[in-house]
């Protein structure tokens, strides 16, 4: 029996929120989740190791990636001390445009009143209005975050915004993209001294100039809404498309099946053929 991954799958959250709605995981299921991963002896690792075993590289049998889209507040008042108290992490992928300024606000374990998170649909209205601080990570959460090592954090562009919906002609497309990816791209190097080669498209969606784009931008890991697992190859430099896995909110013994089925490639293709 191999002692190494023969497929990664990456998970897909959102919300970890008791503000029930869709693309969120009860803080009670998720809690169980990750109890479950840390004792059937999963490893979680981090965009560097990802980037290696898709290059070719050997990962633990058992590896797993977890990701976070578009920095939700809940992320750190549930998700963040759960992780930490299972020693797991996490990929977070913010939308630069969204975060602000403040003092670091409670969560579950660090005493103190919680502050009131905003169920999907509320987020984004008061993102809409300008006030995505009752929704979003503040930077200071997000230095909390990376100085525990419970989550790094890459680019989910600066203001989310579907290019191909907005604009008159490709040539526009084009243009507002270019723009968005340098904003975000100048935001994490200013505040957090870094920007990685990991990206996540805004809902999922990406076509040919997308990926061209982009990948002019410096960004080489493309991460998807597409469904299925990953595995390792030849490192031929060309960009990647990464697959993922949304959680859904059910318990930890449905997360069990879905690894079951996902850490193994013939079953996970045959599966996949079947759903569809």
């Amino acid at each position: 029996m191999t002692k190494f991954a023969r497929a990664v799958p990456v998970l897909m959250y959102h919300h970890i929120s008791t503000s029930p709605g869709m693309i969120t995981v009860s803080p009670e299921h998720f809690a169980a989740q990750m109890a479950y991963l840390a004792g059937a002896g999963y490893t979680t690792i981090g965009s560097a190791q990802l980037s290696a075993y898709l290059a070719g590289e050997p990962l633990p049998k058992k590896a797993v990636v977890l990701t976070f889209d578009d920095g939700y507040l809940d992320n750190w008042v549930h998700a963040h001390p759960v992780l930490q108290a299972h020693g797991l992490t996490a990929l977070c992928f913010l939308v630069t445009s969204w975060i602000g300024e403040g003092p670091v606000r409670a969560h579950a374990r660090s005493g103190g009143a919680l502050p009131a998170l905003l169920n999907h649909r509320d987020g984004e209205v008061a993102i809409e209005n300008g006030e995505a601080d009752h929704a979003i990570l503040r930077w200071s959460e997000i230095d909390a975050m990376r100085e525990a090592g419970t989550f790094e954090f890459h680019s989910h562009t600066h203001s989310h915004v579907r290019w191909d919906r907005v604009s008159a002609n490709a040539e526009q497309k084009c243009a507002g993209l270019t723009r968005d990816l340098a904003s975000a791209r100048a935001t994490l190097q200013q505040k957090l001294g870094a920007v990685s080669d990991h990206l996540c498209w805004p809902q999922g969606y990406h076509d040919e100039d997308y990926r061209r784009i982009a990948a002019e931008a410096g960004f080489r890991h493309f991460y998807t809404c597409e469904t299925g697992s990953n595995y390792s190859g030849r490192d031929d430099g060309a960009a990647r498309s990464i697959t993922r896995l949304e959680v859904r909110d059910r318990p930890a013994s449905w997360l069990a099946s879905r690894l079951w089925v996902h850490t193994r490639p013939a079953i996970s293709r045959a599966y996949l053929r079947i759903k569809r």
